[in-house]
C-alpha cells in the first residue's frame, strides 16, 4: 500500500520521487495544460525528467512555443528552488541536450543515466530508452518517418474525437490502439522492453524505469521490474514512489474525470440548524 503525505485541504500529495517523460515541447498536440495541473498537485523529494522532454525534431522543423511552456518550466525551476532535486536525462527528440551531461542549469542536473534508490532499497536503472531502439541507432531516418506518421495520427485523432465529444463518447486513441493490436508493433515493443531489462540485469539493478515509446506500463514478466512512464502527449502518465518504497502508475486525466464528477457540497447557512 503506497504511503503518501497530503496538505491541510488533501489538494497536495507528496511522495518521494516522480518519474515524467517524453512531454514534447514544441509538438502542437501535447497536454501541457494537464501536466502543469498534475505538478501543482504534487510535490515530491526528486522529479526525474525521463527524456524527450523538449522535442528537437519538431522545434528544427517549426517553432511553436507557446507562454504556456514557460509557465510549465517556472513551475519546475521554482520547485528546484524550493528543494527538490531534479534530474533531466535526454532522449532522441531533445539529443542535443546530450551535450551538457554532467553539468546544471540552475538546479537541473544533466545525465545520460542514472541509479534511482527506492526507500525499500531497491535499485533502479533510470534511461529513456533510445538507446535500445533499434530502428533510432541504426536508421535515424526511419525514425524520422515514425515521428511523422505518430503527428499523422495525432492529427486523425483531433479529427475522430472530435465526432466522438459530438456523440458524447470519451477520448479514443489510435496510435495506443495500433500499439496495442498492430503485430508489427506489438514485436517491436516487446523487443524494447527485452532490451532494457536484459541491460538492468546486466547492471545489477532490480528494475529499469524508462520512457520512449509512449506506453506506460509496469511489470515483472521478464525476470525484472520493468516500468515506462508512459506520455503526456495523449495518455497523461507518471510513475510516483511513496515513501514506503513501492510504485504507483498515475493516469492524470482519469484522476481529472473523477474529480470533476464529484458531487460538491452545499455549505449550510449562518442560523441554519
Amino acid at each position: 500500500m503506497n504511503r503518501s503525505e497530503t496538505s491541510g485541504n488533501g489538494e497536495t500529495k507528496r511522495v518521494r520521487a516522480l518519474f515524467l517523460s517524453d512531454t514534447h515541447l514544441g509538438m502542437k498536440s501535447i497536454r501541457v495544460g494537464q501536466l502543469i495541473d498534475f505538478l501543482r498537485h504534487h510535490d515530491a523529494e526528486t522529479i526525474y525528467l525521463v527524456g524527450d522532454f523538449i522535442d528537437g525534431w519538431r522545434l528544427q522543423k517549426t517553432w511553436h512555443w507557446p507562454l504556456e511552456y514557460n509557465v510549465l518550466i517556472e513551475l519546475l525551476l521554482a520547485k528546484a528552488e524550493a528543494g527538490t532535486r531534479i534530474v533531466y536525462l535526454p532522449g532522441n527528440h531533445d539529443e542535443l541536450v546530450r551535450n551538457y551531461l554532467g553539468t546544471y542549469f540552475g538546479e537541473i542536473e544533466f545525465v545520460e543515466r542514472t541509479v534511482h534508490v527506492t526507500a525499500s532499497g531497491k535499485s533502479y536503472l533510470v534511461i529513456h530508452g533510445d538507446q535500445f531502439d533499434v530502428v533510432v541507432k541504426h536508421a535515424k531516418w526511419l525514425a524520422h518517418v515514425g515521428d511523422w506518421a505518430y503527428n499523422f495520427a495525432l492529427k486523425t485523432n483531433g479529427v475522430i474525437n472530435w465526432v466522438r465529444r459530438r456523440l458524447g463518447k470519451g477520448y479514443w486513441s489510435l496510435s495506443a490502439w495500433a500499439k496495442e493490436k498492430v503485430k508489427g508493433a506489438v514485436s517491436v515493443i516487446g523487443r524494447f522492453e527485452e532490451a532494457l531489462t536484459l541491460e538492468a540485469k546486466e547492471s545489477g539493478v532490480d528494475g529499469v524505469i524508462c520512457g520512449h515509446i509512449h506506453l506506460a506500463d509496469m511489470h515483472d514478466r521478464l525476470g525484472i521490474h520493468y516500468i515506462n512512464t508512459g506520455d503526456w502527449v495523449e495518455s497523461c502518465t507518471a510513475i510516483a514512489e511513496g515513501f514506503d518504497g513501492e510504485f504507483e502508475l498515475i493516469r492524470w486525466t482519469q484522476l481529472e474525470d473523477r474529480r470533476a464528477a464529484r458531487p460538491r457540497r452545499r455549505r449550510k447557512k449562518r442560523g441554519a440548524a
